[in-house]
């Protein structure tokens, strides 16, 4: 007889009974999407098992550096995050919002809900951020809400740190604490491989409930614990964000501001791989016979030109002031706008950023000399 599993039960599952689990999952109808490996980064995919799951790889990342190395071990999530977001499927980089025609669909339709396996903390509360952003205000954006409706998500506690994460001083992990279904920390020492599994909502526990399971003792919470713990001490970054909303406020006019113009691309790769940033542009296309018509959506950036464009040009021209309006908007004026800031501390816009600009270190050189330059919250040059 299966065991019956409370919300918030601790359990132990053997590695040999993760695809249990996976099957529980699917049986219910979800899109199993998880870690996988493909051109020599972890990407998310459509999965059927956990043999899909990138065991045995690890992650080494830097600015503007990322490689895959193998473990001495199987581990199935001994990494940290690659280059893309759950993003990709929540907010997809192109959708169609309304179409007219014969069948008038759009991505808005109703379509399978997606299970997400292998959710880290700060991609947690990058959801949960994108959830404000677009279901919080009085008008919900119809495609994130489509896709988001009874998403299934599986959280993996950070057993890992990369070079450029720095979630702890963001508040945003490496322990999952909310926002989950299920919630695995995975255990490898000794020869042991398991998994420390909590039910973070009832249909979590039902899903629990039909995987071959044992009660987790005290041995194997503290074990599970001191994981985090020993992720949460090998930061590779760190963050002070003690009153950085208005340390930028009060520093629009830093020469800092020029030192990073200096070296930036303003390619955008920053905003591609952040998980919360939400810019979009629309454009609305029609079929030769004039018998269709849609309008598409796709993801923009704040470092491109036609972003800020108002009737006669652009309002900020330079890439002073594109990358300032990035990060000011992920570090301070997000807080006015939603109550909390953009950044989770995932590290991807450091790693992925072709010279390795590191907004923690322009932040902490702006915070060294906070003071010495007259700031101009208008200013735009």
């Amino acid at each position: 007889m299966a065991p019956i599993i409370d919300h918030g039960d601790q359990r132990m599952i053997a590695r040999d009974d993760l695809d249990q689990l996976l099957a529980a999952i699917a049986r219910r109808g979800f899109r199993l999407i998880g870690p996988t490996v493909r051109d020599g980064v972890i990407v998310y995919d459509d999965i059927s098992s956990s043999s899909d799951l990138p065991a045995g790889w690890t992650d080494e990342q830097d600015g503007g550096r990322y490689r895959l190395h193998r473990r001495d071990d199987a581990a199935l999530f001994g990494y940290a995050v690659g280059p893309q977001s759950w993003k990709k499927y929540l907010f997809p980089s192109a959708s169609v919002v309304w179409r007219s025609g014969q069948d008038g669909a759009s991505d808005a339709e109703a379509r399978p809900p997606m299970a997400f396996i292998g959710v880290r903390s700060c991609e947690l509360r990058a959801i949960a951020i994108q959830d404000r952003v677009f279901l919080g205000g009085e008008r919900v954006d119809p495609v994130y809400a489509g896709r988001r409706a009874g998403a299934f998500l599986v959280a993996v506690n950070c057993g890992t740190a990369a070079g450029t994460c720095f979630c702890v001083s963001m508040e945003a992990g490496p322990k999952a604490e909310s926002g989950f279904d299920l919630a695995l920390t995975e255990l490898l020492d000794g020869g042991r491989h398991e998994f420390l599994v909590e039910a973070g909502t009832s249909r979590g526990a039902d899903v629990l409930s039909e995987v071959t399971s044992r009660a987790a003792g005290g041995a194997e919470t503290q074990a599970a614990a001191e994981v985090v713990e020993r992720t949460a001490a090998s930061m590779g970054r760190q963050l002070d964000t003690g009153g950085i909303k208005d340390l930028l406020y009060d520093n629009f006019e830093h020469p800092r501001w020029d030192d990073v113009a200096s070296r930036c691309l303003t390619c955008g790769n920053c905003t591609m791989v952040c998980p919360t940033c939400f810019c979009f542009s629309v454009e609305d296309v029609g079929d030769l016979a004039g018998t269709q018509a849609e309008q598409q959506r796709s993801w923009d950036s704040c470092f491109t030109t036609e972003h800020s464009y108002l009737h006669g040009g652009p309002v900020r021209a330079s890439g002073r002031s594109r990358y300032r309006q990035w990060m000011t908007h992920k570090l301070a004026t997000w807080i006015d706008q939603f109550g909390t800031s953009g950044c989770v501390g995932c590290g991807r816009c450091i790693t992925w950023c072709p010279v390795g600009i590191d907004i923690t270190e322009e932040a902490a050189a702006i915070r060294a000399s906070d003071g010495d330059t007259p700031g101009d919250i208008r200013g735009n040059a």
